[in-house]
């Protein structure tokens, strides 16, 4: 290729047929380009089937270095004047020429065995279609040029747009899903690996079972969390009230020795200036006497003085004047000397001893060093399962280092949901910080407040604290219960005067060893009746507690359930009056009393015309099956019958009820099987004495059998969409028998 790279220029380019326009030439065509180097073109063969199977591009020859390859390409390039074209693969093309179309698929997509011109698919239109006849090809036809423009782009080391879409990519492959659940790694796996991987001794479970159970876990994780938020919030709330309290205690302590302290201080203040008045007052009267006794002794001093001069003057005179003024003189002297003058000090100046009376101030102090009274407790809130139907655990808490002999727990009942000052209260006393309260109503709420007791007296009274009592346990109601094979309805009376919020029912099968003992709960019941779903064929014990603010009551009386066949009784409400109950519900008998002359009044409830009774069969869809035993000379009808079925209408004249009628008349039996006044024309030969009916909702069919010798009566088609009850009417005196919990014998599953 490098002697032909080498040659191509020295060749001179033909002339192209008239309207023909000249394209470039590739070297590198594949087998059916023109052969203008006729001497290499079979090695490029090769050398194009190789690139094909090794996946290399053509051109690139075994040992051939890829720079002379890119050299080449880029001489080529040049010699064809394709520089300016930077994405080589933009052709000027004449829009009058005739166009030569190329197949979209690759030369290693061509089948063999076709011509290379139909493998690449050329279709020219004109005057290019002669050319083709004449073997004449055209130089630089485009799949020549596209597969330069491939050598350039593969040597530049840039990707072919136009050959991307012939790269098939390798297919990855897929993961498959996880379909299984591997329990010892906790990890979702492949079926695969648990044979094949590390996987194979462990335990698996389905993806689906694992996913409910990872379900069942976090409902469960968040019930307790959401439980414990409860709880916290609750701990939080009491934590604040013995927060408070604690802060209460201690500020009305600190106020008890602020108060002591200045009742000590005023004290001291009073005696004080109570000491210097009295001081002041006993300073005064001394300092009044002594000035007083000294006045009186400069007074007596000075007259001393007066009387010595006047004497001395009267010395001096003449005797006739001395006797005169000396007889005077000698009274005045006698009269002042007999004046007796005081010489000693009224009042000593020694101190007298003012000795401080502070008893009361050392009592006062006194008080402050002995036991101050208790603190106000603080009650907590009612506890978890603290209460039963009569009594209540109270407890409270004292958060001080106050001494405490006795508590003193005050309780009163709380009427119509709101603290009444003016009921019954009773206090007790107590040692402990709790105690149990007994005698109390059930399901009723108490308010109670506590006080803490010592020597030096009461603490205040705690704040109020309501409790509830758990309510009663539930009255089953026995005669009410029904039930089939898949179903039965528990009904009870709640057993308390206070509503209360839910009740809670606990069945225990107790005739399979395997779920002997086990107790399964249906909880949240509003009401005081629950259709629950049963296994067939089995006996169950039931309870029924009831749940309300106080906590759980007591389990109620057991009641046993049985689903074998159907349970139920006749309902005394729709009863004829002529008709009697019997206590257990299963019989209905017409005395042979003489019966009123008239029909009693027409009610919504009871019959009237018809001396019939309805029983309460489980209003559950499925199959229902019971029996009745007649006496083959008595007047009787026996079916079913929508709840709202005329009173005032014998059983099966309307549309309401399905029945069959048996009449003896003139030694002979006469069967009907009524539906709207409707009968078929069917002869019994065999009468009944006891009829077994098969009430299927699934199949819309009501069937009626002659159960001692196993035959088939008759089968209404009866479209039922709402629950019916089974209905018995006696037209004569005599009873019927209902026979409950009868298994659905085998003769009649097909039916």
């Amino acid at each position: 290729m490098e002697e032909g790279a080498e040659e191509a220029p020295e060749l001179d380019r033909p002339t192209a047929p008239r309207d023909f326009h000249l394209y470039h030439v590739d070297p590198y065509d594949s087998e059916d380009r023109l052969q203008i180097f006729p001497e290499e073109s079979s090695r490029m063969r090769r050398e194009v089937v190789q690139a094909e199977m090794t996946g290399e591009p053509r051109g690139l020859a075994k040992g051939k270095p890829r720079r002379d390859l890119e050299e080449e390409v880029d001489e080529l390039v040049h010699l064809y004047g394709l520089e300016d074209d930077h994405e080589l693969g933009d052709e000027f093309v004449d829009e009058n020429m005739p166009r030569i179309e190329v197949s979209e698929y690759p030369p290693y997509m061509m089948t063999e065995g076709e011509p290379a011109s139909e493998q690449r698919g050329w279709r020219l239109s004109g005057e290019a279609a002669e050319a083709e006849d004449l073997s004449f090809r055209v130089w630089g036809s485009a799949g020549e040029c596209q597969d330069l423009r491939e050598a350039y782009r593969y040597t530049h080391g840039r990707a072919s747009e136009e050959y991307e879409c012939y790269v098939i990519p390798e297919e990855e492959d897929e993961e498959e899903a996880a379909d299984v659940f591997c329990v010892t790694c906790k990890t979702p796996i492949r079926a695969l690996e648990k044979v094949l991987d590390e996987h194979r001794e462990h335990e698996v479970t389905p993806l689906n079972k694992a996913l409910e159970s990872a379900k069942d876990e976090i409902h469960k994780n968040m019930y307790k969390l959401e439980k414990q938020i409860i709880e916290m919030e609750n701990f939080a709330s009491h934590l604040e009230e013995v927060f408070i309290t604690v802060e209460e205690n201690f500020g009305r302590q600190e106020q008890n020795f602020e108060s002591h302290y200045n009742e000590i201080l005023e004290t001291l203040a009073q005696k004080y200036e109570e000491k210097i008045q009295a001081l002041g007052e006993k300073k005064k009267e001394k300092l009044e006497a002594l000035y007083g006794q000294l006045v009186s002794c400069g007074e007596n001093l000075d007259t001393c003085k007066e009387l010595m001069e006047t004497i001395e003057e009267m010395c001096h005179q003449e005797k006739v004047d001395f006797i005169k003024d000396a007889v005077a003189m000698a009274d005045r002297l006698r009269k002042f000397l007999e004046t007796k003058t005081d010489v000693e000090i009224s009042t000593q100046p020694a101190l007298e001893d003012q000795t401080l009376d502070f008893s009361d101030v050392e009592q006062l102090l006194g008080a402050i060093n002995t036991i101050p009274p208790p603190s106000a407790p603080v009650i907590n809130p009612q506890a978890p399962n603290s209460a039963t139907g009569s009594s209540v655990r109270v407890c409270w808490s004292l958060y001080s280092d106050d001494t405490v002999e006795s508590y003193q727990l005050s309780c009163r009942p709380v009427r119509d949901s709101s603290p009444g000052k003016d009921q019954a209260e009773f206090t007790m006393t107590v040692k402990e910080t709790y105690c149990l309260v007994t005698n109390l109503v059930p399901n009723t709420q108490y308010e109670f407040w506590v006080t803490a007791q010592n020597r030096a007296g009461l603490s205040p009274a705690s704040e109020c604290a309501v409790y509830m009592t758990a309510p009663s346990p539930p009255i089953i109601k026995n005669k009410e219960i029904r039930s089939c094979e898949e179903a039965a309805l528990i009904c009870w009376e709640s057993g308390n005067l206070n509503p209360v919020d839910s009740y809670t029912l606990e069945l225990t099968q107790e005739d399979t060893p395997e779920a002997s003992g086990v107790t399964e709960s249906v909880v949240g019941i509003p009401t005081c009746e629950a259709l629950v779903q049963l296994q067939p064929r089995r006996s169950y014990t039931i309870y029924v507690r009831a749940l309300g603010m106080g906590g759980a009551s007591a389990r109620s009386e057991p009641a046993t359930v049985h689903t074998t066949g159907s349970y139920f009784r006749l309902n005394q409400r729709t009863c004829h009056p002529w008709l009697t109950i019997s206590e257990d519900g299963l019989t209905a008998v017409r005395s042979e009393r003489k019966t009123p002359g008239r029909e009693p009044p027409p009610s919504n409830t009871c019959f009237s015309r018809c001396v019939a009774v309805m029983g309460n069969l489980i209003p559950v869809r499925g199959r229902h099956y019971w029996e009745v035993e007649v006496d083959e000379h008595l007047d009787y009808t026996v079916g079913v019958a929508f709840e709202d079925v005329p009173r005032q209408e014998d059983l099966g004249a309307n549309g309401l009820s399905w029945c069959m009628r048996h009449t003896w008349a003139l030694s002979r039996h006469n069967y009907e099987f009524l539906h709207n006044k409707m009968t078929p024309d069917i002869r019994i030969t065999v009468s009944p004495r006891k009829i077994g009916i098969l009430l299927d909702y699934e199949n819309s069919k009501l069937s009626f059998f002659n159960v001692d010798i196993s035959q088939h009566l008759y089968t209404f088609s009866c479209q039922l969409p709402q629950s019916v009850h089974p209905c018995f009417s006696l037209e004569k005196p005599g009873c019927l028998k209902i026979h409950n919990g009868v298994a659905v014998p085998k003769h009649i599953t097909f039916y």
